[in-house]
């Protein structure tokens, strides 16, 4: 069942739920997410994704958030446990997205914009589950959120609570799909990180955490790395100054 900051309620795992998977892309929400489960759960394993994207520089800084979370506490260093990545490439072969290709980040005719790549958050959670499965870890924690988004209709709670139940059912187990940003703002995240850390964890946000679109890490800004004008700097820029000015 899907668990969110609204309150979903939780059911009992088919292991300890002291364990949490986390997808792991290494931008400013899995970075935030990755810090919650490091708190709340004894044990904590990270999945990530190549399916063709553009800015692919976000393979590389997630491990350096990763490593700069270990350092951050002797407790979390201890509860980080095995990092995996799995190939989701047919998303780039099926192609059609700006984030799988070169061409303009812009408004499609439907209302959706151009960055959208179809079923990648199905296919995520399903693979995560797949290898939860195999890992014996069921709490599948995510940075999807409905709030401050770009309009991805597989970030909607809605989307995710079907599929949660799709997959309890295909893999008769009983999986928690656990969003804590599902229902905050941007500059509510930012919030989130601060009561986990302080400024340090923000710091470290800032300067490790990549989420832009074009894969820039050239521009240090105040919200921290990247182009400033795609979709994703955008918001994580806007959330950044709400927050900062609160």
């Amino acid at each position: 069942m899907l668990d969110g900051s609204a309150g979903f309620g939780s059911i009992a795992a088919m292991t300890a739920p002291s364990s949490a998977l986390v997808l792991f892309s290494g931008g400013q929400d899995s970075s935030i997410c990755l810090a919650h489960a490091l708190e709340h759960y004894h044990h904590v394993e990270t999945v990530a994704f190549t399916y063709g994207q553009r800015h692919a520089v976000e393979l590389a800084c997630r491990l350096e958030v990763r490593d700069a979370l270990a350092q951050f506490s002797p407790a979390w260093a201890e509860r980080l446990g095995q990092d995996h990545i799995l190939s989701a490439d047919a998303l780039a072969e099926i192609g059609g997205s700006s984030l799988t290709d070169q061409s303009a980040i812009q408004m499609r005719e439907d209302g959706l914009p151009s960055s959208f790549v179809p079923g990648r958050n199905l296919i995520f959670f399903t693979y995560a589950a797949a290898l939860g499965y195999r890992r014996g870890i069921s709490t599948l924690v995510g940075g999807m959120c409905e709030t401050d988004f770009s309009g991805y209709p597989d970030c909607r709670a809605e989307t995710l609570r079907a599929l949660n139940t799709s997959i309890n059912l295909g893999m008769n187990n009983v999986f928690t799909f656990e969003t804590p940003l599902m229902h905050l703002s941007k500059a509510q995240s930012w919030q989130m990180a601060a009561d986990l850390g302080g400024q340090p964890l923000v710091e470290l946000i800032l300067e490790h955490s990549h989420s832009c679109y074009e894969g820039v890490r050239a521009s240090r800004h105040d919200w921290g790395y990247g182009c400033g004008t795609c979709p994703a700097c955008v918001l994580r820029a806007k959330g950044y100054d709400e927050w900062r000015t609160a």
